[in-house]
């Protein structure tokens, strides 16, 4: 099953694909936010392109594994895309993905200004990845 990952923010959505096996997940793009939510021609080009079969986004959960205000927000909206994609919608915890892929970005010798505008897509990658690990070990 191929799923998609958003790293859903308040200016910009981190795209992120599996492979058609779901075992691998790989960053795709970045799309400003406004586009995502309203299915904006660049969108749907992307669900075109790649055809998921479910998406995941990533919900921000607070260090204690608890939902807050941007977790309720996120919620909201991945829900709207998700319907408006009429595809399935599941949820990950996206706690450090941001972190984890400005310090792979870094490594790979990225600096802020480059990295801009990358860090979601990878982050979603990572999420997805887990969630991918973690559904293959249970099968």
């Amino acid at each position: 099953m191929r799923v998609m990952a958003l790293d859903i923010g308040e200016k910009r959505v981190g795209v992120a694909i599996s492979d058609p096996l779901g075992r691998v997940a790989s960053p795709v793009c970045v799309l400003p936010f406004p586009e995502v939510i309203s299915a904006a021609k660049s969108w749907r080009r992307v669900l075109e392109d790649w055809e998921p079969e479910a998406l995941l986004c990533g919900l921000p959960l607070t260090l204690a594994g608890e939902e807050g205000p941007q977790a309720e927000r996120i919620k909201a909206a991945a829900r709207a895309i998700a319907q408006a994609a009429d595809v399935p919608l599941h949820f990950a915890d996206e706690r450090l993905s941001s972190a984890e892929a400005k310090r792979s970005l870094r490594d790979l010798g990225y600096d802020e200004a480059r990295m801009r505008g990358k860090i979601d897509m990878v982050a979603a990658s990572l999420f997805l990845q887990a969630w991918l690990d973690a559904r293959n070990t249970q099968q």
